[in-house]
């Protein structure tokens, strides 16, 4: 049994979490995902069964899509709806253009400084490991690539937009360096991601849809 299975993650459950039911309904050990969505997130989540698990780097390194929401004036310990509340701030002069213009600031390449919530690993810890103790650590930003980033609708104070980016991205951490270049700051409310490279969320089956019929065999 190899292949690759499009899954959607639904809300509350972390990536790991979906690769162990995984493991369970198929009844295999050799199962891995290709790119962590955290528990806030939701979407479309690609499963590597059996010698498919070799792949990771070649879909890790796709682009992606997501449609996200995030909140004006406020900013959280997390970046998201999730964390501590750590700051409010009046948005009430911000027009809907102000919104348009700076999320379309941030297309292209731009540096980019991972969450403290992240997978990314720090002398064999992982962040968001350290972040749940309180812990703060220094991180070198990285150069990422915003393909297109468009605002679908606005319901003050929450921005619906949609991303197209290269990997390595963190949605979070745009909504929240958008909302710092409103003066007012931000966090993210929803993420679903909609594609990983030719992937599209649409062909994806619900987690307990998931069974041998669904693998996807992958040419040789």
């Amino acid at each position: 049994m190899e292949g690759i299975i499009l899954v959607n993650k639904p809300t509350g459950m972390t990536s790991h979490d979906v690769v162990d039911y995984a493991r369970d309904k198929l009844k295999i050990r050799k199962i891995g995902h290709a790119g962590t969505l955290d528990p806030l997130a939701e979407g479309l989540l690609i499963l590597l069964v059996g010698k498919a698990t070799k792949l990771f780097p070649k879909f890790s390194g796709f682009d992606k899509e997501y449609f996200s929401t995030f909140k004006l004036g406020e900013t959280t310990t997390t970046g998201d709806s999730q964390g501590t509340l750590l700051e409010t701030k009046d948005f009430s002069s911000i027009s809907l253009e102000n919104i348009k213009q700076a999320c379309l600031s941030f297309k292209g390449e731009i540096e980019q400084v991972p969450p403290m919530v992240s997978a990314i690993r720090v002398k064999g810890k992982r962040l968001y490991e350290l972040a749940r103790k309180g812990i703060e650590v220094e991180r070198s930003a990285r150069k990422i690539i915003i393909h297109d980033i468009r605002v679908e609708n606005i319901e003050m104070p929450y921005v619906h937009f949609y991303v197209h980016c290269s990997k390595g991205t963190y949605i979070r951490k745009l909504a929240e360096n958008i909302g710092a270049r409103l003066s007012c700051g931000a966090h993210i409310t929803m993420i679903r991601r909609l594609g990983i490279g030719d992937f599209k969320l649409t062909d994806a089956v619900e987690l307990e849809g998931i069974n041998e019929n669904c693998l996807r065999r992958l040419a040789a």
